[in-house]
């Protein structure tokens, strides 16, 4: 059976009213052109026939009960289904507190957007004859109730009945932390495993073991498509984050059963706040990088000392902006051999199957068509 329909992925909005916003020095994302940044998006957006929206997390700065009511009554406007899943950002805690709503109380704001049962945290939506979506949770609190990027036991075990149940069915699933690396090492990394979902390899195999193909992700604030043995994770980067970007994606189904995804990504280049937006938030971002990069430069598997690492950070301020970008192409001919190879590790440079490819790099992350082996 034949099958087109065409979706957007807007991801990270940290939606923050004015009075709700509070600076840090080495805050990355400029949060205050969430709302003009949004409403940029959804003008070109209303526009395109669209069949549904994902929102995969990080709805608001700080999970402030404001911010998610303002979102609700502003989606509750929008002509195609939107459908969320939270954020680390959206339920900050396990009990509200002066600044954000409980975890418990995520799905309440969010019934018309997936969680039509509000007292369960993750879901399984119809979105189209044949096609279903699966939300899921992947914020949870430990004994000490810190925050962990996981899913627990109860619903692993839910997903693995409705996919059971699911049958021939195409079915999307939409999750904020990462299911498949993104960065090198990432699992791994000491300043990026917190934005891999802890336990991954049990969920992608269920995944595979199912026939599930595509997973929405957020979380990390850049463009990527990363595969692993059948199934891609498409991450977005933030909407207030350099380069405020999104998505567009058409799936096809021919009639002898191929399979493909388009891909378009797009980017909000100005708004009332700034104008110049692209330049003035690539800008922020690298006036901010450097304590970031001290840690990169320092940390494992590097481990530089701090006089060498201070010597070479004025030179990577524009390293996680490119990274950001997608199809990043790194190269420091001028660095020290070990770090040059180190840093060349997270240029876009390595095929994956099912991916087109322009010349000898494989520009995928923004703009690209994925098929999708049938096996």
């Amino acid at each position: 059976m034949t099958l087109n329909f065409r979706f957007a992925v807007v991801s990270d909005l940290h939606v923050a009213l004015p009075h709700t916003i509070w600076d840090h020095p080495s805050r990355f994302h400029l949060v205050e052109v969430s709302i003009s940044a949004f409403k940029s998006v959804l003008e070109h957006l209303t526009q395109l026939d669209l069949d549904f929206l994902l929102l995969p997390g990080d709805l608001t700065q700080h999970g402030e009960p404001e911010n998610h009511a303002w979102l609700q009554q502003f989606l509750a406007q929008l002509p195609f289904p939107v459908y969320v899943v939270p954020g680390n950002h959206d339920v900050p805690v396990l009990l509200a507190d002066q600044q954000s709503i409980a975890f418990a109380d995520f799905p309440y704001y969010y019934t018309k957007f997936g969680y039509e049962d509000p007292r369960q945290i993750y879901y399984i939506r119809q979105l189209l004859p044949g096609v279903k979506l699966i939300g899921l949770n992947s914020n949870s609190f430990n004994e000490q109730g810190e925050q962990v990027g996981c899913l627990d036991a109860k619903q692993l075990q839910w997903l693995e009945e409705v996919l059971a149940a699911s049958g021939d069915e195409l079915v999307l699933v939409m999750v904020h932390h990462n299911v498949v690396e993104h960065l090198p090492n990432q699992s791994n990394h000491p300043l990026a495993n917190r934005y891999m979902l802890a336990n991954s390899a049990e969920l992608l195999d269920l995944l595979r073991r199912y026939g599930v193909k595509l997973v929405f992700t957020g979380h990390l604030h850049v463009q990527d498509i990363a595969y692993s043995q059948g199934v891609y994770d498409i991450t977005t980067g933030s909407l207030v984050s350099y380069p405020h970007p999104y998505r567009v994606l058409e799936f096809h189904r021919d009639s002898q059963g191929k399979e493909w995804l388009e891909i378009l990504s797009h980017r909000v280049e100005s708004v009332p706040e700034f104008p110049d937006l692209q330049q003035s938030s690539r800008q922020w971002m690298g006036d901010r990088s450097f304590p970031f990069l001290i840690k990169l430069l320092t940390h494992s598997p590097l481990n530089l000392p701090l006089s060498q690492a201070k010597k070479l950070a004025p030179s990577l301020r524009d390293f996680w902006a490119t990274i950001a970008d997608g199809d990043a192409v790194l190269d420091y001919p001028h660095f020290p051999l070990e770090v040059r190879r180190y840093i060349e590790t997270y240029s876009a440079s390595q095929p994956n199957p099912g991916m087109t490819t322009n010349g000898n790099l494989t520009m995928i992350d923004n703009n690209t068509t994925l098929l999708l082996d049938k096996s």
